[in-house]
């Protein structure tokens, strides 16, 4: 049973029903419009959804261009363009229009995108088309190549040509070069002529420095043919002895060298390789690692040394121009865009090639490390690694071992080289008294604390020793009871001052130098070998080199520097020591090198006034009585002060005693 309310109620809502089904049908019945359709068209195609452009093309447009192909031509065509931050725009009427069925509306878009060649920018119009379905009827795009770049007709494409940057030359501080480019000759196989082909490829294998699996690579790639020059390896033109040997007439016939080539080589060879490293072919691992940088897979890189350090300054950057290549023959090329090639920049740096040569002559048969600065300005003019390798080989795809390991970079324990530093600090603390002798009975010391020092016998020749004693005779007792009274949280604050425990402010990456592992000396027999260089103290041959420019400054502790461009005499730490320290001290440095007692006395060389100190730092593992002795000698020309030369040979049979010669021999040559 109804009430008459209830009907009522059903009265009222009837209306409203009318009306939501008068909107239902309304909306089903709404034309389709053209400006939808394009504008979704857009969308998709800032969003990279090519299929669903597709999707939206007209049927006529359809049947020239399958999907595959479509979506094809647009990704490959990015890809090949490096195409970033593609953006449409567009502006549609205002006021909404009218259309009929037979119209063919248009609406005008602006492209723009970042390619490898630079911006491109351009305008076009979209057509559409009406287009009557099997369940609904719909405005389509129509489609031609030029949508993808106004410029394109059917079966053009998209390409680049890229220029390649000449990669900038390193030089040292006068001008000479440390990395340029260079004459070369190109050595390969031109298959179809070889004769007896195994002896030949034994043969330059044992020149070239190459294995024979290497050159059958080579010879086994896809484009290789028989008339066709293969390359191998490039040879230096001042590499005769390996020239002569490619131009023997015993060689069996199929080699061909080729003059008048240019690739970068190394004028001073392994004199400088740790220093200069060397440029390779990029690996897959460096081309992901330096994505977006504008590298490409044929490209050349610097793998190690200043090459790797300063190699976007080095490299510049490449040039492309990016343009529609036309498939009718008479139709000329149209260009999108185009960047011109900006060319590497030089380096030049502080090192002096004759120093730098000077230094491997008398490192180059042992294992260490040498480092030459001048002393008055901070700036570097040799870095030395021993054993050292041919950069010329690498780069130049010759065969070799590869590089070594670059121990100028890193840090050894000092020896007796850090006596003057504890001398400084003592000084300045207060605690060691110069002209104050300490009573030192043999050889050997016994603590209190339950620990003994030893000193050589050459230090046990009196047993009255002050500080100028200690320093020439090299005494160990002194200076470990002398760091003692200082204290080890007063020495290690002082210790900073010359730099130990921070970064080395060098652009060239130096290990940091260390006095302890930890932040305190654990222990008073810990601190006492410290107080001679042993202990925990580790310290490369650049850091010693700059900790002893206070002795010639008056008291800063000098920056290194490597750029010639880089102001020169910066400060790294200031007041270090008073002047009066620092001449108190090179004083007795001094009589290290001239007085018949000084560690540093022989060989005598005329003509030649050094101060310096020498250093044995012992390697001895727990338990042992003997071990490696590394061999220290740091010495500056007291005369002009603007050479410090500081070197370490590992595993010295006679300890500093191998070393003090080849320092010395070094400021013979270069006075």
């Amino acid at each position: 049973m109804v009430t008459t309310k209830g009907v009522e109620s059903m009265k009222a809502l009837k209306p409203i029903v009318f009306v939501l089904v008068f909107v239902v049908l309304a909306a089903c019945t709404e034309k389709p419009k053209p400006e939808d359709t394009f504008t979704s068209y857009m969308k998709a195609w800032e969003s990279g959804e090519y299929k669903e452009m597709y999707a939206l093309l007209h049927e006529s447009a359809k049947e020239g261009v399958t999907e595959e192909a479509f979506v094809e031509l647009y990704q490959t065509s990015y890809n090949e363009i490096e195409v970033q931050n593609l953006a449409v725009t567009y502006e549609l009427p205002e006021e909404e229009q009218e259309y009929k069925k037979e119209d063919t509306p248009s609406f005008d878009y602006n492209v723009t995108m970042e390619s490898v060649g630079g911006e491109i920018d351009f305008t076009h119009s979209a057509q559409l088309l009406y287009e009557e379905g099997e369940e609904e009827n719909r405005w389509a795009m129509s489609w031609s190549p030029s949508m993808l770049f106004s410029e394109m007709e059917a079966g053009d494409t998209v390409a680049v040509e890229t220029m390649a940057p000449e990669r900038g030359g390193i030089y040292d501080a006068n001008g000479n070069g440390l990395a340029v480019k260079g004459p070369v000759q190109e050595v390969g196989i031109v298959p179809g002529v070889m004769e007896n082909e195994e002896e030949l490829k034994n043969q330059l294998a044992g020149i070239l420095g190459l294995t024979v699996d290497v050159i059958d690579k080579k010879l086994n790639q896809s484009w290789v043919k028989d008339d066709l020059f293969v390359p191998l390896a490039m040879v230096a033109d001042n590499d005769q002895e390996r020239l002569d040997a490619l131009l023997s007439d015993e060689l069996p016939r199929g080699i061909q060298v080729n003059s008048g080539q240019e690739a970068r080589v190394y004028p001073l060879g392994e004199a400088a390789a740790h220093l200069t490293g060397y440029v390779g072919d990029i690996t897959a691992e460096e081309l992901e690692k330096r994505e977006g940088e504008g590298y490409s897979s044929t490209d050349r890189i610097g793998k190690s040394g200043l090459e790797l350090l300063y190699e976007e300054q080095l490299r510049g950057i490449p040039g492309a121009k990016v343009y529609v290549s036309k498939e009718a023959e008479e139709a000329e090329d149209i260009v999108l865009a185009e960047k011109a090639v900006q060319n590497g920049e030089d380096v030049n740096v502080t090192i002096s090639s004759d120093v730098q040569q000077t230094l491997y002559e008398e490192m180059k048969d042992t294992s260490g490390s040498a480092t030459a600065v001048n002393p008055t300005t901070g700036e570097v003019k040799g870095l030395i690694s021993a054993p050292t390798y041919d950069p010329n080989e690498l780069s130049l795809g010759l065969g070799s071992d590869g590089p070594t390991i670059n121990k100028f970079t890193k840090t050894y324990s000092p020896g007796s080289t850090f006596k003057p530093i504890t001398s400084a600090i003592g000084i300045e603390a207060g605690t060691l008294q110069p002209s104050e002798a300490l009573t030192i009975n043999g050889e050997t010391y016994s603590a209190d604390a339950g620990y003994s020092v030893t000193r050589v016998p050459s230090a046990a020749s009196d047993t009255q020793v002050d500080l100028r004693d200690a320093l020439v005779r090299s005494d160990n007792i002194y200076f470990a009871r002398e760091i003692v009274e200082i204290g080890a949280e007063d020495f290690l604050q002082s210790a900073k001052q010359f730099g130990f425990h921070e970064e080395i402010p060098f652009s060239y990456g130096i290990e940091a130098s260390q006095i302890a592992n930890g932040e305190t000396i654990g222990s008073e027999s810990l601190l006492a070998a410290t107080g001679y260089g042993q202990g925990e103290v580790q310290i490369s041959s650049l850091h010693l080199a700059m900790t002893y420019t206070p002795f010639v400054t008056g008291g800063t502790l000098l920056k290194p520097t490597l750029l010639v461009e880089e102001e020169t005499s910066r400060a790294w730490h200031e007041d270090v020591m008073s002047q009066e320290t620092a001449t108190l001290v090179t004083e007795r440095l001094k009589a290290v090198v001239q007085d018949a007692e000084g560690t540093a006395y022989k060989p005598i060389v005329e003509g030649v006034n050094l101060a310096g100190k020498t250093g044995s730092a012992e390697l001895k593992q727990a338990g042992e009585e003997d071990g490696q002795e590394h061999g220290w000698f740091i010495a500056w020309n007291t005369d002009t002060n603007n050479l410090l030369v500081s070197m370490m040979v590992e595993d010295a049979q006679e300890g500093s005693h191998d070393v003090v010669p080849k320092v010395k021999n070094v400021f013979q040559k270069l006075r």
